[in-house]
């Protein structure tokens, strides 16, 4: 870094609406990530950042400044081109676990950098922890063959890895700061970039169960994220999806696992399979393997339909020294001590959920972490099939859930019928997309 600026300059700046240039943004990431600027102005900065908003060239900036802060994984030695996803987070959201199979059964690798749960919102990793043995840690050497051997790679994004977005994520965390768009998309897609995909599918939720409320905010985002990715010359499409209710029917780990091994094999919820079938052919699109999105949903089809895709995912589970046994038989899979059904309260439809507080349920269950030391208990959650628009009478059963004791269980029951709201009138299903940005 040739050129020295003073960090209460750029501050003030910043503080005053003015657009920092690219050497000043590269000069404060390199100087934050080296620990030679204190956290509390990095922190005045991000509030200055998150109260005045950023071009779409200082966001750029902010970005490839924090991808380039660590080390940058090129995989063209061994895929000519790979594909990812990223998904802003939901509950119940297990598409990872079945989108990468399929797309990888249709020929394309897929070399993916997963993150832990946050929040109310459950992690991917947790999710595959679910079966024994299952390792998230890979050397890029062994990451780098699996992808070669396989074409599909499941892992634990790697501190060396856009190191700076790890301290800039923890300062906003505490701060206050962590509901900024060009924040949030630059540390989305710095990632994604370190990471060494040529295209990404960005899965945007919005919603009750989302970081962004509305279709506008989710929009808003998206855009700013593709925007981000098409200046680095990737290929970029966002689906803008609904938060409003849970994804498929399982929120918890092993309960998730079990239904992501569903899908593979023909017989998952029907949304949860749309939902899959969609964010797969956007990457099949994206990859080149046809321009014709219909054309992709049946490539798609057809992986899960002949058990390509299951057998994929087999070859990963057994290349990261999984238990094969398990997703063989996922009744060996963790299993909770009390399940018990939810039943209706009264009668009436479901007119609406905060998924928020369902996935929270889930977490005091024990399905997430309060804080970072605590440990999950895979085989705690809900299998709730009820959705909004659906009507029951008074003592039907609208799910079951798994805890590990019966306090837990009561608990459990009384936060998720307290997230429901209902009404005595027909009330219309949710849309299950909002839309693509691309």
């Amino acid at each position: 870094m040739a050129q020295s600026f003073r960090m209460v300059d750029i501050i003030a700046k910043k503080r005053d609406g003015r657009p920092l240039t690219t050497a000043e943004i590269e000069w404060f990431i390199h100087g934050y990530t080296a620990g030679a600027i204190p956290d509390y102005q990095a922190a005045a900065l991000a509030m200055a950042i998150y109260l005045r908003g950023m071009s779409r060239q200082e966001t750029v900036d902010l970005t490839q400044a924090m991808a380039h802060s660590g080390d940058q994984l090129d995989l063209h030695d061994v895929a000519p081109f790979v594909v990812d996803k990223h998904s802003s987070g939901g509950v119940g959201d297990k598409t990872t676990l079945a989108v990468q199979p399929l797309v990888a059964a249709c020929g394309v690798p897929v070399g993916k950098m997963s993150g832990r749960g946050l929040g109310s919102s459950g992690g991917t990793l947790d999710k595959m922890e679910s079966i024994a043995g299952w390792r998230l840690e890979l050397t890029l050497e062994q990451f780098k063959k699996q992808l070669a051997d396989i074409g599909l790679v499941l892992a634990g994004q790697t501190a060396a890895l856009a190191p700076a977005d790890g301290k800039m994520y923890a300062l906003r965390d505490v701060t206050a700061t962590v509901a900024s768009v060009p924040l949030i998309a630059a540390s989305i897609m710095s990632k994604k970039l370190a990471a060494g995909a040529d295209a990404i599918v960005l899965d945007v939720k919005l919603g009750s169960g989302a970081f962004m409320a509305t279709v506008a905010e989710a929009r808003e985002l998206a855009q700013v994220m593709v925007n981000i990715g098409k200046d680095a010359g990737r290929r970029m499409v966002a689906l803008l999806s609904d938060m409003n209710q849970p994804l498929g029917h399982a929120i918890g780990n092993a309960l998730e696992v079990k239904e992501a091994i569903a899908t593979l094999q023909g017989d998952g919820p029907q949304d949860f399979w749309a939902h899959s079938l969609e964010v797969a052919a956007q990457m099949l699109r994206l990859a080149g393997k046809t321009d014709d999105l219909d054309e992709a949903k049946r490539m798609i089809t057809a992986a899960r339909d002949d058990g390509r895709a299951w057998d994929k995912f087999g070859e990963m589970v057994i290349a990261q020294g999984g238990n094969v046994a398990q997703i063989d038989d996922p009744a060996r899979l963790p299993a909770a001590a009390i399940v018990e059904p939810i039943t209706a309260p009264h009668s009436g439809y479901i007119a609406g959920m905060d998924t928020g507080a369902i996935g929270w349920a889930a977490v005091h269950l024990g399905g997430g972490r309060m804080v970072k030391t605590d440990k999950i208990d895979h085989a705690v959650g809900f299998v709730l099939p009820a959705k909004i628009g659906a009507a029951f009478q008074a003592g039907d059963e609208l799910g079951m859930v798994h805890a590990a004791d019966r306090d837990a269980a009561d608990q459990a029951k009384a936060e998720l019928l307290a997230a429901l709201s209902w009404s005595d009138e027909p009330v219309p299903p949710r849309p299950h997309f909002h839309g693509t940005v691309e």
